[in-house]
């Protein structure tokens, strides 16, 4: 019997205010798969990661985490699921130091222990050494890492990433590459928005591509390759 999807989403449409910037979006991303969403500025990439967390001003159509419908469902009811989202703009509270940011988050009951304080200082070394420091005193590539360690502490085992690798050091976007890979080996289920073609590339099991909305390529990493003549025209990579 095949596995419950970890997302299913099904003919999502979604809206701010009147400005209707999804339309019929259909994916499905297997547990333990790294799923990438690829797609010019403006084709409903960030849109779709907001639309699953409820984050958009309406939507309809069918998104279900790990079988359970939460089109309905309020945002905080939906991370509650084990979903965590990491945005772009990666919401560092800039008056707490960085192990305080780290344990802000409750755990959520997911059934899944999330990752502790030592097992995610192991993986970001540079967390644990600034771990008094206040937020704003991070670097752009430590807010980063902890954006998406504030996560893995909760329990969340479906990771919504929002342009993770976005301005930052060749050396720090290595660093997110290994905790992808790592992730992976974990079971976790990602999610990437990504504009780093070089970054995501090897990263990804599947590739789902947006434009103007809507999905109109699908294909897996053993396609990529014969695939790069449509995505130079989509993408211009």
């Amino acid at each position: 019997m095949a596995a419950t999807p970890a997302l299913e989403i099904r003919n999502l449409e979604a809206w701010y205010g009147e400005s209707h910037v999804l339309h019929g979006v259909d994916m499905v991303v297997q547990p333990g798969e790294v799923v990438t969403l690829l797609g010019r500025n403006g084709a409903g990439r960030t849109s779709t990661l907001r639309a699953i967390m409820g984050l958009t001003g309406s939507r309809k159509g069918s998104v279900k985490i790990n079988g359970v419908e939460t089109i309905h469902l309020p945002t905080h009811r939906i991370a509650h699921l084990g979903v965590g989202y990491c945005p772009e703009e990666r919401g560092i509270f800039s008056s707490l130091s960085c192990e305080e940011n780290l344990l802000l988050p409750p755990v959520l009951k997911t059934g899944q222990a999330g990752m502790s304080v030592q097992e995610i200082y192991a993986m970001f070394p540079n967390l644990a050494e600034r771990k008094n420091s206040q937020g704003t005193r991070l670097s752009g590539g430590e807010q980063q890492m902890l954006a998406v360690a504030r996560i893995l502490r909760t329990g969340a085992n479906l990771l919504l990433l929002d342009e993770i690798s976005e301005g930052l050091a060749p050396v720090i976007v290595q660093a997110l590459a290994r905790m992808i890979t790592m992730l992976r080996q974990k079971g976790y289920t990602v999610v990437m928005v990504e504009q780093n073609f070089r970054f995501a590339a090897p990263l990804a099991d599947r590739f789902y591509v947006m434009e103007h909305g809507r999905i109109v390529e699908q294909f897996g990493a053993a396609e990529l390759e014969a695939k790069m003549p449509v995505l130079n025209q989509l993408l211009g990579v």
